[in-house]
């Protein structure tokens, strides 16, 4: 896995080029532009059935991706509010900003979230809104360690050890790295409730 300076990384993934992988508040995540999002499926070996998530750095860059009345606006907001940036990722109607191949079976949905975590939102400041997955073949757990995700997925670029630092404090960073092994709780907008699709790192009650 070639290790990179965070202008190269950015260049690289936001003119579709290349896949990237960096580490969240949940588990690594394996990133691409959202119209190169096939890069991921194909690199994971993953089902078309199973979704994308499209991840960014401030709540702002999410409107243009989701669509709704005003009133559900409001409701999303609140749940924003509460939740992020943290590990719950919010399943609602998708605009036609997105790439139909982040959601190739249901494209009028989008999973959206803004991770809690410094390293992940320095990225995504720089790169706008990526279509993310965990970093692991299709199947097989997360893979947590830099090591796994580098003999798995050696074509991918990640950060080197000294573009981390500059990102986070030092004598923090190894926690930071690891963030908390568990992956998003999963919620989505029914049009008039919320669907608790996958409980994960944060609990939420219907």
């Amino acid at each position: 896995m070639p290790q990179v300076n965070l202008d190269e990384m950015v260049e690289a993934v936001c003119a579709g080029r290349s896949l990237i992988s960096f580490p969240t508040d949940t588990v690594p995540a394996l990133a691409a532009c959202p119209t190169a999002a096939e890069q991921i499926f194909a690199a994971k070996q993953r089902s078309p059935e199973k979704p994308l998530i499209l991840m960014a750095a401030s709540v702002d860059e999410v409107w243009d991706y989701v669509v709704g009345s005003e009133a559900e606006r409001v409701i999303w907001q609140q749940m924003m509010n509460r939740y992020w940036p943290g590990a719950v990722t919010l399943v609602l109607p998708a605009s036609d900003r997105v790439p139909s191949v982040m959601n190739p079976k249901d494209p009028s949905t989008i999973g959206v979230r803004i991770p809690d975590h410094t390293i992940a939102r320095a990225i995504l400041q720089r790169t706008k809104p990526l279509a993310t997955t965990s970093a692991n073949r299709s199947g097989e757990p997360a893979l947590l360690h830099m090591p796994d995700i580098e003999a798995t997925f050696p074509e991918v670029l990640t950060l080197a050890s000294e573009a981390l630092t500059k990102l986070s404090p030092a004598d923090n960073l190894e926690a930071i790295l690891l963030g908390s092994g568990m992956p998003s709780t999963v919620i989505r907008w029914m049009g008039d409730r919320w669907q608790v699709l996958r409980q994960g790192a944060v609990l939420v009650e219907e």
